[in-house]
């Protein structure tokens, strides 16, 4: 009969076709199924990473935390040391400024100014380079504690020269002291750099020339 017979080679394809489809619409066995997750539930990448500074909001006791400990320890210190080096400072005392020198000898220089022409006739001017002499050594950090005087030996206004003694007190027998401490250089050089800072009122030129300063014992 016609529905006994064996099907032809094009339906054999057609129905191996079809169960083909089939198959790959099924899902395999074990496959991996995808599991929605909860709103409620956050996202490994929305956790927030703990701060390494969260250790120094630690209490230590009370409201005291532990950062506000710390910082009181470092401002301690500072106030400390800045206390200890204001005190050291005030009751340092230099030795060679109380030492008690004695001072049994006197030496004595005389310097000669040459006044410039425009200051000849300044009536003054003896009396203010005396006081200017004075000043210079009296405020002098190498000379001051030995500078005893300073006076008028010989003004020759003719000459336009004006001559002064300067009296030191020296230790006797002292011949180091003498070439280091109280040599001509030093004593002429204080001068000297003591003008060219400031001039003198009224004789601005005074002191300023290579031959306006002449000293010798």
């Amino acid at each position: 009969m016609e529905g006994d017979r064996p099907p032809s080679r094009g339906e054999q394809l057609e129905l191996s076709v079809l169960e083909r489809q089939e198959d790959e619409q099924t899902p395999l066995r074990g496959a991996v199924q995808i599991i929605p997750l909860s709103a409620e539930e956050p996202r490994p990448a929305q956790v927030n990473p703990k701060s390494p500074w969260s250790a120094c909001n630690r209490n230590l006791f009370g409201k005291c935390k532990l950062w506000m400990a710390i910082t009181a320890i470092f401002l301690g210190l500072i106030i400390v040391i800045i206390t200890s080096l204001c005190l050291f400072g005030v009751t340092y005392i230099d030795e060679d400024e109380n030492e008690i020198l004695d001072l049994s000898s006197n030496k004595t220089f005389q310097v000669m100014l040459h006044i410039p022409e425009e200051c000849v006739t300044e009536e003054e001017l003896p009396r203010l380079l005396t006081q200017r002499l004075t000043d210079v050594y009296s405020s002098s950090p190498s000379l001051s504690r030995y500078f005893t005087s300073a006076g008028i030996m010989d003004f020759r206004g003719e000459n336009a020269t004006i001559t002064y003694h300067l009296q030191f007190g020296v230790p006797s027998g002292d011949d180091s002291f003498m070439k280091y401490m109280m040599s001509e250089e030093l004593v002429l050089g204080i001068l000297i750099q003591n003008f060219h800072d400031r001039s003198l009122p009224g004789c601005e030129t005074l002191g300023l020339g290579p031959e306006s300063f002449l000293l010798y014992e």
